[in-house]
C-alpha cells in the first residue's frame, strides 16, 4: 500500500531524547501511526509489524491504528528509524524533507531492528556508556 509519510516530534520521543539507546526510546521512534481503514485494507491490526519503503530506504516497524491521521497517510516520530527512511536530500537547506514522503508499505514477520542494528546498516559501531 502506497501512503503519504510525515514524522515530528512526539511527547514519548520527546521524553526518551536523553536515552537514545532505551528500549523506551526504540519504542516510542519505532512505532508508524496509520489510520485504521488503512491497516484494514492492509489486512493488519494495531500492534502488527509492516515493511516502510522509501525510495531512500527501508525499515520494519509496529502499527499503531489511529483515528488522528488521514486515510491514504502514515506518520513516525523522528529518530533513527525515521532517518532510515527519510532521504539526506535538503534542496539546500541542510533540513531533509520531514514532510510527504511517499512510503510503500507492506506487513511483514521480519522483526524490528534495534537503534544499534541501525547504526550498524549506516557503518556505525557499537560502544559502551
Amino acid at each position: 500500500m502506497r501512503l503519504t509519510l510525515s514524522s515530528g516530534r512526539t511527547i514519548p520521543q520527546g521524553s526518551f531524547v536523553e536515552h537514545k539507546l532505551s528500549k523506551g526510546y526504540q519504542r516510542a521512534t519505532s512505532i508508524v501511526y496509520i489510520n485504521h481503514l488503512d491497516l484494514m485494507e492492509l489486512g493488519i491490526e494495531s500492534g502488527d509489524r509492516v515493511q516502510v519503503t522509501s525510495d531512500s530506504g527501508s525499515v520494519v516497524l509496529i502499527t499503531e491504528a489511529t483515528h488522528d491521521i488521514p486515510t491514504g497517510c502514515a506518520y513516525i516520530a523522528l529518530g533513527p528509524y525515521a532517518n532510515a527512511i527519510i532521504g539526506g536530500y535538503t534542496h539546500g537547506t541542510g533540513m531533509p524533507d520531514y514532510k510527504d514522503i511517499i512510503v510503500e508499505i507492506e506487513p511483514t514477520d521480519d522483526p524490528v531492528p534495534t537503534v544499534w542494528d541501525l547504526m550498524e546498516i549506516i557503518g556505525g559501531l557499537r560502544y559502551g556508556h
